[in-house]
């Protein structure tokens, strides 16, 4: 969902096809474990976990895939244990990456991630090499086939949102990173049928990237998307200029 234009929408159409092939589920299902772990398996004083099982079913994950993941985060049934670790890096044309990760196992996640970006044309950077370019926000989406735009972007205002914006068949709104539950709460209060919602990390400027540098840059994104260990690929990039 974090990214720009081209890249978002893309993201959406492929979701089709990861949920065919079973990668979608499996990292939904790694953020329903991690989410119960740190806070509990009861979605009622979890919102985090809640916010997770709602994305699950809104991409029609199974509900005993839910529940199973819910039981692997609090210890009732065995799996593997997943850390949260955060990578940093560049795709050509100065575009900035902000890896959300979630894996078993950090110092593979690390070496794959880096031979991944090195024959692309990408590299990794150290910590805090790109943070700054980013902030910590709560995007919500509604489709606009399901919601009349009015009426969510009167929700989004009442409920305290900080922008809104229809992007390509879809109204996303952004919020605080400390309101988004309550946004997102009161939205769904508000009768809006909301698609996606998550916290992530939204550019503070986008850079744009053409032509021949734009497909390199959308390989290495949907690269990233496709690894196993990735949950978010945050970026900066404009890809509208690549069309």
């Amino acid at each position: 969902m974090a990214g720009h234009s081209k890249w978002s929408k893309i993201k959406r159409q492929k979701a089709v096809t990861d949920k065919a092939k079973g990668k979608l589920f499996s990292k939904l299902g790694r953020e329903i474990a991690v989410a119960a772990r740190e806070g509990g398996g009861d979605p009622d004083f979890n919102p985090r976990l809640r916010t997770a099982i709602d994305n699950a079913k809104g991409q029609r994950m199974p509900t005993e895939n839910i529940e199973r993941a819910i039981r692997r985060g609090t210890g009732d049934l065995p799996g593997a244990s997943y850390e949260e670790v955060t990578h940093e890096g560049y795709a050509p044309g100065g575009a900035a990456l902000y890896l959300e990760c979630l894996t078993d196992n950090p110092r593979r996640t690390l070496a794959e991630l880096r031979h991944l970006l090195d024959k692309r044309g990408g590299n990794l950077g150290q910590s805090g090499s790109v943070a700054w370019l980013f902030e910590r926000k709560g995007q919500i989406l509604v489709s606009a086939d399901r919601s009349d735009e009015e009426a969510t972007l009167d929700a989004a205002l009442e409920a305290g949102a900080e922008d809104f914006e229809a992007d390509d068949g879809m109204y996303v709104v952004t919020t605080g990173a400390g309101d988004f539950h309550d946004v997102l709460a009161s939205m769904r209060a508000a009768g809006i049928a909301v698609t996606e919602a998550d916290l992530a990390m939204v550019a503070k400027n986008t850079v744009r990237v053409e032509g021949r540098e734009a497909e390199r840059v959308l390989d290495i994104l949907t690269a990233l998307d496709d690894h196993d260990d990735v949950l978010r690929v945050n970026t900066n990039v404009d890809l509208e200029a690549g069309d």
